[in-house]
């Protein structure tokens, strides 16, 4: 068991303040955010809000972990920048796995949230500060790497890989054995026959690829 602080106050927040309080033999001690963010009385949930600036001194690492459960925006690099500046502060960070989720002994990293009705098959590994939400198939001898974020009810065959920072709308599905490369954004609904070029859309069934700059993309 560990004390865990939750970074952000958004609905985000909200819902691993729920899942963690429900459904993990972890403790939230409190919240944190940015100063410029503070609530009027510091407080959320009736727990206490914390300026990220200062958490150091008042919760130290060697006594509280860390859970930082944002949404995907800029790509996922919003996600990344917290993630990699709570681990310089010295932070362990949580992962949350429901209790209603099929896992195998899977590799998960740290700071994964990994929502209701995932499979996830054997010999399948997750990276660090990934999103699973709920009801996703996440195929045998696969891998996903960090920073990526899959929503509801995709569908992940075999062997595939997951480039760093991708993004799988609901109802995507990927067929065995491609690589989506770094920074894929997948549509909802699309269906992905071959593997996909770094920093690109793609959309539809069979997905094309969208003509776009692959530096709108990048934030």
């Amino acid at each position: 068991m560990a004390n865990v602080l939750i970074f952000g106050l958004n609905d985000y927040a909200e819902l691993a303040h729920y899942y963690l309080e429900h459904d993990s033999a972890h403790h939230v001690a409190g919240f944190c955010v940015n100063q410029a963010y503070l609530p009027e009385g510091r407080t959320y949930k009736g727990l206490p809000v914390i300026a990220y600036e200062e958490v150091e001194a008042t919760h130290p690492p060697a006594d509280f972990e860390f859970f930082a459960p944002m949404a995907p925006k800029h790509m996922n690099r919003d996600r990344e920048r917290i993630f990699l500046g709570i681990k310089e502060k010295g932070y362990r960070m949580t992962s949350y796995v429901s209790s209603k989720a099929t896992v195998f002994d899977n590799e998960i990293g740290e700071n994964c949230f990994i929502l209701e009705d995932n499979t996830l098959q054997p010999f399948t590994r997750i990276g660090n500060n990934v999103v699973l939400w709920s009801g996703n198939h996440i195929g045998h001898h696969g891998q996903i790497d960090d920073h990526v974020t899959m929503t509801s009810h995709v569908v992940m065959s075999g062997h595939c890989k997951i480039g760093a920072y991708s993004f799988l709308g609901v109802n995507a599905t990927l067929r065995d054995g491609i690589t989506l490369g770094e920074g894929t954004f997948v549509a909802m609904a699309s269906a992905i026959a071959k593997s996909t070029e770094p920093w690109s859309v793609y959309k539809g069934n069979p997905a094309q690829k969208l003509a776009m700059a692959s530096t709108d993309l990048k934030f």
